[in-house]
């Protein structure tokens, strides 16, 4: 089936930055709808960004202007680009895809990776 890896991730101080990638077997993402979630310790998995098509990007109001999804299409990659990390965005971050027609904000649905662990501290 559809394979997604993630990696990237580490320990960062606030107001640091890092880039995720998510490596997608399969299928252009192009043709898909790609969303990075998070999920802190003891609290549910929340949506991040999403990128429909390899088009339009959309963000949770919590990122918004701190993070940016992107993809190339050579790799057949998507990327969080996070920049000015605070504290709350310690998380494991999951890569995901699902079909074009389904809402993002939707957590349980489509193919998942592995995760990543994002840790912001000083």
């Amino acid at each position: 089936q559809v394979q997604l890896v993630e990696s990237g991730g580490g320990l960062v101080q606030p107001g640091g930055s890092l880039r995720l990638s998510c490596a997608a077997s399969g299928s252009s993402f192009s043709h898909w709808t790609m969303g990075w979630y998070r999920q802190a310790p003891g609290q549910p998995r929340e949506f991040v960004a999403t990128m429909i098509s390899g088009g339009s990007t959309h963000y949770a109001v919590s990122v918004k202007g701190r993070f940016t999804i992107s993809g190339d299409n050579a790799k057949n990659t998507v990327y969080l680009q996070m920049n000015s990390l605070k504290p709350d965005d310690t998380a494991v971050y999951y890569c995901n895809r699902r079909r074009a027609g389904v809402s993002p904000l939707i957590i349980d649905f489509g193919s998942w990776g592995q995760g990543t662990q994002v840790t912001v501290s000083s």
